[in-house]
């Protein structure tokens, strides 16, 4: 059920406001960068929302299979980001390709070349996802040979913005297969095609700043600590049927609010269709 609330509640969503993205010709930077978040919230939901649910259904048939994504967005560096998403795949590749190569034995620079390399094509055969993989190779040896101990001593507050930029970015090089459109953000997001905003898009803005904010909290990793509030209440015979009974509850009324969304609503985007 959570991961039906997160495909049909909120990647739908952010997926209607990044759909709307069709050229950056007319787009201020303040709206350019509204779409790369839009984009970065859409790709975790509906992505991670997948996955719950089939968690959740393997259960159902006695089956257990392993978490795919742990607050990503939550990472205090790249090299941290890809223990936290798509875990499976990152596993994959790390068991039988970086190892069988030599990992960190001999050539491992190479290897992570090779892996990055695959890592991109195996998401589509074109160039920007080559791209996409080589951008994460570069940051990922830069934190390994330099940075990564640098991180380490600054507050995690540091980490975690340095972290969001270049994943954001890094999701510019993912959404577009078209390289002059990579380019043509780059400028618009940096103040070199349009304004900084108009009205018009401040009042759409205005209007996804809510859904943005539950985006962004949604995001955190607050469920564990619900979770974790319910296990010290369930101690006591009463709060045990009250945590019992809100479960429930949240469940049911989950449950129906997505699908009176679904229904309702035509656009149902299925974003890896493509892997």
């Amino acid at each position: 059920t959570i991961g039906f609330c997160k495909k049909i509640l909120l990647a739908n969503q952010f997926g209607a406001l990044a759909s709307a993205y069709k050229s950056t010709q007319d787009a201020s930077v303040l709206f350019v960068w509204l779409y790369a978040l839009a984009f970065l919230l859409q790709v975790y939901f509906d992505f991670s929302g997948y996955s719950d649910m089939a968690i959740g259904l393997g259960h159902m048939f006695g089956f257990s299979f392993p978490e795919n994504f742990n607050y990503p967005y939550y990472a205090v560096s790249v090299s941290d980001f890809w223990r936290r998403w798509h875990i499976t795949l990152s596993s994959f590749f790390r068991d039988y390709l970086y190892i069988p190569l030599g990992g960190n034995r001999k050539n491992w620079a190479l290897n992570m070349l090779i892996v990055w390399l695959l890592t991109g094509l195996w998401h589509g055969a074109s160039w920007n996802f080559v791209l996409w993989g080589l951008y994460y190779f570069v940051f990922l040896m830069l934190e390994k040979m330099y940075i990564g101990k640098i991180l380490e001593k600054l507050p995690r507050a540091v980490g975690h913005i340095y972290s969001l930029i270049v994943i954001i970015i890094g999701w510019v090089f993912f959404y577009f297969d078209d390289l002059s459109k990579i380019k043509y953000f780059f400028k618009a997001a940096f103040g070199a095609a349009n304004g900084f905003v108009t009205l018009t898009e401040k009042t759409v803005i205005v209007n996804y700043a809510v859904l943005l904010i539950i985006g962004a909290v949604c995001a955190m990793p607050l469920l564990p600590r619900i979770k974790n509030f319910a296990c010290s209440l369930s101690k006591t015979r009463s709060g045990k049927v009250t945590v019992d009974v809100l479960s429930v509850l949240f469940v049911i009324f989950s449950l129906a609010i997505s699908t009176a969304s679904l229904v309702g609503n035509s656009y149902n985007p299925f974003l890896y269709f493509r892997f």
